[in-house]
């Protein structure tokens, strides 16, 4: 079950990835944590130190990733990783 809902979390990211490549940045895919419907990925390129990115992160790419997927994942960038 976790890997189905993770595999479908990449799918969505794939999704709107265009969106952010659009505007000079990228996101990866880090890991999902099932018990604690954590999505890890980390914001790159010019969405790596806008200062809107936390605005893109949860209005962005969670929304859409809580649609798509599961009303309940939280979209964590690990930037520092």
């Amino acid at each position: 079950m976790a890997d189905n809902i993770e595999k479908s979390v990449i799918d969505a990211i794939n999704a709107i990835r265009p969106a952010l490549q659009n505007d000079g940045g990228d996101i990866e895919f880090i890991n999902y944590d099932a018990e604690s419907k954590n999505a890890h990925v980390k914001l790159v390129g010019a969405c790596a130190g806008c200062p809107m990115s936390q605005l893109t992160l949860t209005n962005g790419v969670q929304r859409y990733i809580r649609e798509t997927v599961d009303p309940e994942i939280t979209v964590i960038n690990d930037n520092q990783i």
